[in-house]
Order: structure tokens, then C-alpha cells, then sequence
């Protein structure tokens, strides 16, 4: 029996596409990809979908999410689900989250973060009451910047002359090139515990405060202006409810299935050679880690804007230490989401990004129990432990470090109210960069992928179309890292694979398709 198109048309004969990777933006492809109606295969070599977006469930009965503990600005996906028909809402929980988090200054006060803008100024007039009566000055101007830029990020850079698109020049003004996060917040707040606030956002990005980009304060923005959500069952649950809509399209998904080559005839991609065969297809979507996925999978000739050179020369973000705890007893008096913050910040970023172990570490903790108990058996607790580290270019033997760093960071928990809790431990998994480079298939372990700067953004960054017929997505296209911008990045992608089809139709159908001139004629190697 033929497939209906679920937005009125038959399929495209013969039209297949490989997805290589289920991480969100393979996720956000193969649902959007299979409504526009074409026949899609999503590989993905784990046993699970989501990527670093997946949770794992212990034989105790704790369940922790990998990498993402929380979700931010939730308009993009569920503008993804409504045009699969469906809604983010009838498939996962999301709850608000206030306090936003808990920052705790080392030695110097603490800070509840709330979306709540009188409780919020409140928290800063604490520290500076000079720098409260500015939080709405901030606030509007990240309003105005926000506006500004979004219709940048939900554009394609495959060419030069995308920098002149309207969106482009509309944005520029709120551009401030020569300004860091850092410097840019100066305008607004005199107190460094209070800038803190309102920057730690850029670690996210891998990135310090004092070189990202002035254009990143729009995260804190975003956490401020709409919220932090907590998805029921965590994050790994956004992931299985996107598999479970892009089945129900009729998406194939083979799990455990390593993808070892894109297949290459008269120079133009025709499928992907897995570990059980040869896939045919007429588009060929790579979702993995940039650095990594290039080299791998992808001969030099496919991608002349980043050879193997280049790709040892890419700026990348820092890694991350991870402990995952399942503790016995209750920590219900720590927030859902603490941060504590080293007493010399700027020094903890710079040992980071120079390639140096520092011996006091800045830490983030999940406490998601606290929201969410059915994470945990009755009467214990699951705790992700983050802390950010150099990336594997620092030379750091971690088969050396890592127990060190464990006593480290078990050590520093104290300052959050959890004293000896190493004797509670009844789960206890550890993930270094080591782990992240050769269990995840991450490009040096940078876990937040290519550095954002702005050598490494828009044009700059590799293209959401690497050439016709083959293309990105995920934290290194175009727009970037970040779960909301991921998602962007699959809605620009999936454009771009549509118009080179001759779908347009199809991509109109998905109710955000924005037509552009001579897509065909462009010089897309």
C-alpha cells in the first residue's frame, strides 16, 4: 500500500533519504523530512535514540540523562510536532521551573534565579541595588536583539551573499563585535557576582564569558524572559516522544546499526554503507559530531571548505566531567539546578580554555528528584553531577586525573549542603572526556562541539548543506549548539534538502517555508 503525504500529497516517488545519527536535530529531520513526504531511514548505532539526548536507567532503579538535564525556549519544537500534526505537549510533561536555579558565589552569597522579574530584582538588589533598578533595561534590550536575530538563526549561510539578506542587515546594529558577554553586560551591571548571573549561560556554548560573542547574551535572556522546564522523566523522554512521532510518519529506525561510509557515484552521494549493508538514497543527512563524522564517514573531495587540516585547526569548546550519583536519603533542601560558582570565576575559565585540571573547579548539579521523584527507588536521590574541563587537545591523562578530579568535585559538593556524601553512594557512574571521545564519537572531546565565535558562525561555520545532496545537522551547523537551536538547524536543513529536490511545495506544506532564488544555481561545494 502507498504512503500518503500527511500534508495532502502523494510521496515523491523513489525519493529516500539516510539519516545517519538520532540525536535531536536526526530526530527533528526525520519527523520533518517524512512529513513532507519522503520515504526516510534513521541509523544510529546505539541501542537507543537521542544521542547525547537519551537517558540510561540503572539496575538500582535510578535513571539520569546523559548530557541535557533541561529544556529552554520550547517554541521551536513544538512548532516541529504541530507541523507533524501533532502536539509536544500530548507526548511529554513539561514543568516550569522557579527558581530558575540556584547559584551559589564561592564565599560570596547566594543567588535564586527566577523568570518572576520583581523576585528576580529582588535577588540582585541583594548584591547591587544600582544593578536592579537595570534588569529591565537588560531585559528589553535582549527583547530587541532576540527579535533581531532570530530571523538570522532560521536562515541558511551556504553562500557570501547571505551576510546582505535583509534579516542580516535588519540584525546588524544589535552586533557588537569587539564586545565579549562580559563586556557587553558592563552596560547594565557593575557587580561581577551579578554580570555572573546573567553569563555563566555562555558554558553552555563551552565557552568563557570574557570571549563569547556580546550576541549570547540573548541565553540568559531567553531563560529569564520564558523559563526553564524540567521534561517529566527527563530529557532522554523529549527524545523517545520525537522517535515515536517519526515512527507513527513512517520513519524507519534501525537501532544498532554503525553507519561506515557515505556512498559516493560520479562524484554526487547515492547512500551510506552500515554495518548490515548497502542504503540507497537520494539525500544523505549526517547528525554526529562535526570533526569526528567528517573524517569518518566522508572522503577530503566531499568537503573542500574542511579538510582534515582545517579540522585540526577548528576552535572547539571545552569537555566535561561527569559523575552521576544515586544517593541514599533525601536532598529535597537542594534546588532543582545549583551551580556553584569558583571563587576566582575567571581564573577556573581561564585554566579551561588554556588546557589546565583546576584544583577548584566550578560545578553544576541536577537534583532532579526534587521535581521529579519518579527518577529515583523511595527514599534515595539521583544527582548529575557537571563540571566543566579542557578539552583533549590539553594533553590531560585522565586515566591519571580522574580519580583525583572525582575526590575534587566530591569535595566541593559540601559547599552546596552535601557534606560526606560519598558515603551514600549506592550508584556511581563517571564520565571523562576520554569517555566522551571514544564512547560518544566526539571530536576531542569538545562536548559542546566547534567554539562559537564569530570566525566560527554563519558562513563560517560548516553549512547545513555540505554540498547537494548532503547535509548537517546538529551543534556543528549552522546556527550552533543548544537544544532550541539544534532544532532550528534540522527546520533550515530540511529546507535545503527539500528545495534541491524540487520539493518546494512539499516544504511550503510544513507551514515555515521560506522560498529563495536559484537555490540550484548555487556554488554549494
Amino acid at each position: 500500500m502507498e504512503k500518503q503525504d500527511m500534508v495532502g500529497r502523494q510521496p515523491p516517488a523513489g525519493r529516500r533519504v539516510a539519516i545517519v545519527g538520532a540525536g535531536p536535530g536526526g530526530l527533528a529531520a526525520a519527523m520533518l523530512l517524512a512529513r513532507a513526504g519522503l520515504s526516510v531511514t534513521l541509523l544510529e548505532r546505539a541501542d537507543a535514540v537521542g544521542g547525547r539526548t537519551r537517558g540510561f536507567t540503572t539496575s538500582e532503579g535510578f535513571r539520569f540523562d546523559f548530557g541535557p538535564t533541561f529544556f529552554l525556549y520550547p517554541r521551536v519544537l513544538e512548532d516541529i510536532f504541530a507541523a507533524c500534526g501533532e502536539r509536544l505537549s500530548d507526548h511529554v510533561e513539561l514543568k516550569r521551573l522557579d527558581p530558575l536555579y540556584n547559584l551559589v558565589f564561592e564565599g560570596a552569597g547566594e543567588l535564586r534565579a527566577s523568570s518572576d522579574v520583581a523576585r528576580l530584582k529582588a535577588e540582585v538588589a541583594r548584591f547591587s541595588p544600582r544593578d536592579a533598578q537595570n534588569v529591565e533595561r537588560f531585559l528589553q534590550d535582549n527583547r530587541n536583539k532576540l527579535a533581531a536575530f532570530r530571523p538570522v538563526l532560521e536562515q541558511s549561510f551556504c553562500r557570501p551573499a547571505d551576510y546582505a539578506s535583509p534579516a542580516m542587515l535588519a540584525a546588524l546594529p544589535h552586533l557588537r563585535p569587539r564586545f565579549s558577554v562580559d563586556r557587553d553586560l558592563r552596560r547594565f551591571f557593575s557587580d561581577a557576582r551579578v554580570r555572573l548571573a546573567f553569563s555563566f549561560q555562555t558554558k553552555y556554548l563551552g565557552m568563557s564569558p570574557f570571549q563569547c560573542p556580546s550576541l549570547f547574551t540573548i541565553l540568559s535572556f531567553l531563560e529569564y524572559e520564558h523559563g526553564v522546564f524540567h521534561p517529566i522523566g527527563g530529557c532522554g523522554a523529549i527524545s523517545e516522544a520525537m522517535a515515536s512521532v517519526a515512527e507513527k510518519l513512517g520513519v524507519e529506525i534501525r537501532l544498532g546499526e554503525t553507519v561506515e561510509r557515505v556512498v559516493y557515484r560520479d562524484g554526487a552521494p547515492v547512500g551510506v554503507e552500515t554495518s548490515g549493508g548497502l542504503l540507497p538514497a537520494d539525500a544523505v543527512v549526517i547528525n554526529g559530531d562535526f570533526g569526528h563524522a567528517a573524517r569518518r564517514l566522508l572522503p577530503e573531495s566531499a568537503r573542500p571548505r574542511w579538510p582534515d587540516a582545517k579540522i585540526d585547526k577548528a576552535r572547539l569548546s571545552c569537555s566535561t566531567f561527569m559523575l552521576y550519583l544515586g544517593l541514599e536519603g533525601d536532598t529535597s533542601a537542594l534546588e532543582h539546578h545549583t551551580i556553584l560558582l569558583a571563587r576566582d570565576h575567571e581564573r577556573n575559565v581561564r585554566e579551561i580554555m588554556g588546557g589546565t585540571l583546576s584544583d577548584e573547579p566550578s560545578i553544576y548539579i541536577q537534583n532532579a528528584c526534587r521535581t521529579d521523584p519518579g527518577l529515583a527507588p523511595p527514599g534515595h536521590s539521583a544527582l548529575y553531577v557537571l563540571a566543566p574541563v579542557p578539552n583533549l587537545r590539553s594533553g590531560v591523562d585522565w586515566s591519571e586525573a580522574a580519580g583525583r578530579f572525582r575526590e575534587t568535585v566530591l569535595r566541593r559538593l559540601a559547599m552546596v549542603g552535601l557534606p560526606d556524601i560519598e558515603k551514600r553512594i549506592r550508584f556511581e557512574r563517571m564520565i571523562t572526556p576520554d569517555e566522551w571521545r571514544d564512547e560518544f564519537a566526539i571530536n576531542e572531546a569538545a562536548t559542546f562541539n566547534l567554539s562559537h565565535d564569530l570566525g566560527q558562525m554563519l558562513y563560517l561555520r560548516p553549512h547545513n548543506r555540505l554540498s547537494k545532496g548532503l547535509y548537517l545537522v546538529g551543534g556543528g551547523t549552522h546556527p550552533g549548539s543548544g537544544l532550541p537551536v539544534i532544532y532550528e538547524g534540522a527546520r533550515i536543513t530540511t529546507r535545503l534538502l527539500l528545495e534541491d529536490l524540487g520539493l518546494v511545495a512539499a516544504a511550503k506544506g510544513l507551514g515555515w517555508f521560506r522560498p529563495r532564488r536559484a537555490a540550484a544555481s548555487e556554488n554549494v561545494a
